[in-house]
This record gives C-alpha cells, sequence and structure tokens, in this order.
C-alpha cells in the first residue's frame, strides 16, 4: 500500500536538501503531486497479471500470436528515474487465447513497480506460461534508460533489448526468427 504522507514528507526533505525552498509558490504543492504520481507510478506493487490473463477464449487453431509495439514506462530501481519502450509478445495457443487488452495490460501490471528491464521481460514471459499455459511464449522489450541518457554516460538514443523464451521458443531457432522478423 502506498503511503502518501510519507511520501510527501520525504520529497519536502529532498526539496530542502538541494537548497530549494519548499514554501516557494511553484514548490509548494509538488509533495502533493509527487505523491499523487508515485500512487499512480507503483499501482503494480503487489500485483499479478492474472485477472487479465484469466479470461480466455477457445480456438480450434493454435497459430502463433503477436502482439508488437505495446509501450510502456516503468522506473528504474536503482535511480527512480524512468525507462521506457516497446514490449513485443509472442504466443502459441494451447486451445485458448486471451483478449488482446489483456496483454497490454499485463505489461500495465509488471512495470508499474521499481523495475529492471530484464525481470520486466522474465515476468511478462512467465506469467503468460502460468496462466495461459501455451505452447510457448517470447517477449522482447526495447527500452530507453534515464539514467543512461540524462545522467552518467548520457548516451540519449541507446536502447537496450531484452528477451525471454519459453516452451517452443527455447528450442526452435525458425520459431524465433519469424517472431523477430514481425516485429521489425
Amino acid at each position: 500500500m502506498i503511503n502518501e504522507e510519507k511520501i510527501k514528507k520525504a520529497v519536502e526533505l529532498i526539496i530542502e536538501a538541494i537548497g530549494e525552498d519548499k514554501e516557494r509558490e511553484g514548490l509548494v504543492e509538488t509533495p502533493d503531486r509527487i505523491a499523487r504520481m508515485y500512487k499512480e507510478l507503483f499501482a503494480g506493487i503487489g500485483e499479478n497479471a492474472s485477472k487479465h490473463l484469466s479470461k480466455t477464449f477457445s480456438v480450434d487453431s493454435n497459430d502463433l500470436v503477436v502482439e508488437k509495439d505495446i509501450t510502456f514506462y516503468s522506473m528504474c530501481e536503482h535511480h527512480f528515474l524512468p525507462f521506457y519502450g516497446k514490449v513485443h509478445i509472442a504466443y502459441i495457443p494451447n486451445g485458448k487465447v486471451v483478449g488482446l487488452s489483456k496483454l497490454a495490460r499485463t505489461v500495465e501490471v509488471y512495470s508499474k513497480k521499481p523495475q529492471l528491464q530484464e525481470r520486466l521481460t522474465t515476468e511478462i514471459a512467465d506469467s503468460l506460461m502460468k496462466y495461459l499455459n501455451p505452447q510457448g511464449a517470447m517477449v522482447v522489450i526495447e527500452a530507453e534508460h534515464m539514467c543512461m541518457t540524462m545522467r552518467g554516460v548520457k548516451k540519449p538514443g541507446s536502447k537496450t533489448v531484452t528477451c525471454a523464451y519459453r516452451g517452443k521458443f527455447e528450442y526452435d531457432k525458425d520459431l524465433k526468427d519469424e517472431v523477430f522478423r514481425l516485429i521489425k
């Protein structure tokens, strides 16, 4: 549970620690704004995708399903700066599929907490396997990390790509290649 009062107090301390006046007109409401923002940004803490992936539909064919370019925003757990980009999800049904919006909601659940891109990739793939029981799942994430672009090495435009392969995707190179062709 997000404690907005503690966040407000912490932000006031940060404002003071950087040498600013917390009573200055532009900063008076900043602790409240940041507390509300954090409540939204970290809404995935303690959540999983079970409610999103539990409603499925029967299918006669187990053909490849790909949803690409799912935009996401998350917060790097090392610097509490945003990282953002696109998630591409592929899976091979096992007699059932899920509504396409539920894949995007799954991304939202796991991206809305202090996160590592590597863990985010794994959590999405593992949840697909757990709740959909497909023959295989593949997740590819391409993201830009503000901790690398606005501070530190300052390399804007650099992207990190992570991949997770489960089930058939672990050993079928042609299947992986087909997904990579489709998401490019």
